[in-house]
């Protein structure tokens, strides 16, 4: 593969598995589901896991000597230098109970750099695509952020931590700050959705924490290439194993800044 360029069996290969997996969970999709739970509230289904066999399978037999970061197994590392990151089931939650409010999110990576992403919502049939440095895509049209540029006409999105119970970091204080300062919140259960959804201008911004790789990777990218800003909650530099985000359409971003740097 030439350095800096993405062939086409890549792009082929997101797509396709992308859609696949999509598929896939729709024909389980209202059945009832063997549920296990990885923590109190942190849940995974057989379908979680068949999902993710399509997508591994798949990369695997195409490109043998990449690694894989998954959700639900270990890492399989990298001999070239290139990474697939793999949500199979983006709003495990929303599936288990009927709630047509998940996705597919495969991105790829060339030597920590993400170049690549898909999020597939099979419900909607719509396909987010990226490329670094050359725009986002929505089912092969091109999208950008939204105009609104006063958080009180934002609607934005966010979502808890699975520790939400136990933990005093817990957004909370964060989702009362902003409730009375933007227009509306919504929490619909899917990270890389509320990301892409930010991308197309749906949302305005969306912010939250203890993340994964895998919830992000994908659906940052289109933000960035959608014309949007993506920072830690902070403001410095995102990285995706910190695991929070702040994502907005640039024009909100320093007011979205301000309000979580507001004491609980």
């Amino acid at each position: 593969m030439v350095e800096g360029l993405l062939n086409d069996e890549v792009r082929r290969t997101a797509v396709e598995a992308a859609t696949k997996a999509g598929a896939l969970l729709m024909e389980g999709l209202g059945r009832s589901h063997h549920v296990e739970y990885k923590g109190e509230v942190d849940l995974v289904t057989e379908m979680d896991r068949a999902a993710e066999d399509l997508i591994v399978e798949m990369l695997r037999s195409r490109f043998p000597d990449h690694g894989i970061l998954t959700e639900e197994r270990a890492e399989m590392p990298s001999q070239s230098g290139e990474r697939w990151i793999v949500d199979p089931l983006d709003g495990t939650t929303n599936y288990a109970h009927g709630f047509p409010v998940f996705c597919v999110s495969i991105a790829f990576e060339r030597n920590g750099d993400v170049c690549l992403g898909a999020v597939y919502c099979p419900t909607l049939d719509e396909l987010f695509t990226a490329e670094k440095g050359r725009g986002a895509l929505l089912n092969g049209s091109p999208i950008a952020v939204s105009t609104v540029d006063s958080l009180e006409r934002a609607l934005l999105a966010t979502g808890f931590p699975y520790d939400l119970r136990t933990s005093r970091e817990n957004n909370i204080d964060h989702f009362k700050h902003f409730a009375m300062r933007s227009q509306a919140i919504r929490r619909a259960g899917s990270a890389a959705l509320d990301l892409c959804y930010t991308a197309c201008g749906r949302f305005d911004g969306f912010w939250e924490f203890k993340l994964h790789p895998w919830d992000t990777a994908a659906g940052v990218l289109v933000v960035r290439e959608a014309g949007g800003t993506v920072t830690a909650l902070d403001g410095s530099p995102f990285v995706m194993e910190n695991g929070e985000v702040v994502a907005s359409n640039r024009r909100i971003h320093n007011e979205m800044l301000r309000v979580l740097a507001l004491p609980s």
